[in-house]
């Protein structure tokens, strides 16, 4: 989609760039919050990356790429071959979906057992593994406490849709961007029965659905934690109690 466009992109050298001028984002990755820039990225690495200089990485990522704006960024192991994009109103969402790494969180109490959780795959090794990242924006101006909450419908949303599409609920690794226009036409909600957050529900579904399509159209989706590669089943035990 061309930048031309509000919230438009451009995917150059493994970098997805999301374009909105002196934007406000809030971002749930790594050195994350609120901040004002111009763009948003998601940077896919590649297999068996294991760098921890991420400020750096993603600086080095964006200038090999001929992106000189700062903003947000997001890391994913997914191929941006598979990012989908969906617009709807005022919102256009760009996802990047994969379930190599799952996050379980089994309801039935036979399969609890107290004290741990269990994890697959070499503890402290990085992977490319899949994550699920979301890079969420709208032309609407929203306040701080409704892009927190914006970014909220958008996690509930990708829940939903991993959820009925792959059994699991996310991923160890899943981080969401959310973005406006201050000077937008002011949305004072953005919950899930407001055009913005309906919006963005209905972008996150059919993004996320549309990039695991893409991502698993010649490999199987993982039945199971045990059937990936990487994940985590949290099975801990905890105390119930009145307030």
């Amino acid at each position: 989609m061309s930048e031309s466009v509000p919230f438009g992109s451009t995917v150059r050298d493994g970098v997805l760039r999301v374009a909105s001028p002196d934007a406000r984002w809030l971002s749930s990755g790594w050195d994350g919050g609120f901040v004002r820039a111009d763009a948003a990225y998601n940077v896919s690495v590649p297999e068996g990356w294991d760098r921890t200089d991420l400020d750096a990485y993603v600086r080095g990522r964006r200038a090999d790429a001929g992106f000189e704006t700062d903003g947000p960024a997001l890391l994913t192991g997914v191929d941006l071959s598979h990012a989908a994009g969906a617009r709807a109103g005022s919102v256009t969402v760009y996802a990047t979906a994969g379930v190599s790494n799952p996050a379980a969180l089994p309801m039935d109490d036979a399969v609890n057992r107290p004290g741990q959780s269990e994890a697959v795959g070499e503890e402290g090794e990085r992977t490319n593994a899949g994550t699920v990242n979301l890079l969420v924006g709208t032309t609407r101006a929203l306040d701080d406490g409704a892009l927190a909450n914006l970014l909220a419908v958008a996690v509930e949303a990708k829940t939903a849709t991993l959820l009925a599409a792959t059994g699991f609920p996310g991923t160890t690794t899943d981080a969401v961007v959310v973005g406006c226009d201050p000077a937008g036409e002011t949305a004072t909600f953005s919950g899930s029965a407001t055009p913005v957050g309906s919006a963005v529900r209905a972008c996150v579904r059919d993004a996320v659905r549309e990039s695991l399509r893409s991502r698993y159209a010649e490999r199987d989706l993982p039945d199971s934690v045990a059937d990936a590669e990487y994940g985590v089943v949290t099975s801990d035990d905890t105390e119930v109690f009145s307030p």
